[in-house]
């Protein structure tokens, strides 16, 4: 089976050595996304939601680039440095997800990359044209 490997400048680009996704037959296979600033490299200005925020459309950019979008996701992990941002999580995933949600997984973590809050990775069902 062969293996695509999907890049796009509208998220932030690797800051080490692995591929922003890989499509595998109908899997794409994103790998985690923290809240960087694709245009600067830096983490967004503001707070937890900012940095949310930022995540999701990170994710949203490199799902496009393979031909995807947030409705082919089958499972996202979710890391937080703080499991009391959990709600707000739960909010704004209400505002970027409809029905049917995907699978998820929340996992408290000491530190993150560049003193990040949040990352996310997921894996979408994206089957190619």
């Amino acid at each position: 089976m062969s293996r695509e490997i999907i890049q796009t400048e509208n998220a932030p680009a690797a800051i080490g050595p692995y591929s922003q996704a890989v499509r595998t037959g109908d899997t794409l296979y994103l790998s985690g996304q923290i809240p960087l600033d694709p245009a600067t490299m830096e983490l967004v200005d503001g707070g937890i939601e900012d940095q949310i925020r930022q995540v999701f459309a990170n994710l949203q950019a490199v799902l496009e680039a393979a031909g995807a979008s947030t409705a082919d996701i089958a499972k996202l992990n979710i890391f937080l440095i703080d499991l009391a941002h959990f709600p707000l999580v739960n909010k704004i995933m209400s505002e970027v997800f409809n029905e049917p949600y995907p699978a998820r997984a929340a996992i408290g973590v000491a530190a993150l990359p560049k003193g990040a809050q949040v990352e996310m990775d997921a894996i979408a069902w994206c089957p190619r044209d």
